[in-house]
């Protein structure tokens, strides 16, 4: 369970950088909150997470919509929990 590098961390906030504001406030939250604690295996789910479309990450991020197909995954569940949370 590796931590990550400040550049790793830089280039992980520059990945979630979102064309809505509503997805860049959710995922800034949840990054201030939890970036420090991120594994490679979280680093991974994320951006798999980060390839959806705005529109499509803003549903599952507001409950109106869960993840499927290979996102629906314990990993991703449980990040999008704390999203969610916050």
């Amino acid at each position: 369970m590796s931590r990550l590098t400040e550049l790793e961390r830089a280039r992980l906030r520059w990945r979630a950088r979102r064309g809505l504001l509503e997805n860049d406030l959710i995922i800034t939250r949840y990054l201030d909150a939890y970036e420090h604690q991120l594994t490679d295996e979280d680093v991974s789910a994320l951006t798999q997470l980060f390839e959806l479309g705005d529109n499509e990450l803003l549903d599952i991020l507001l409950a109106r919509a869960e993840l499927h197909g290979a996102l629906d995954t314990p990993r991703l569940r449980d990040i999008v929990g704390q999203m969610r949370a916050l």
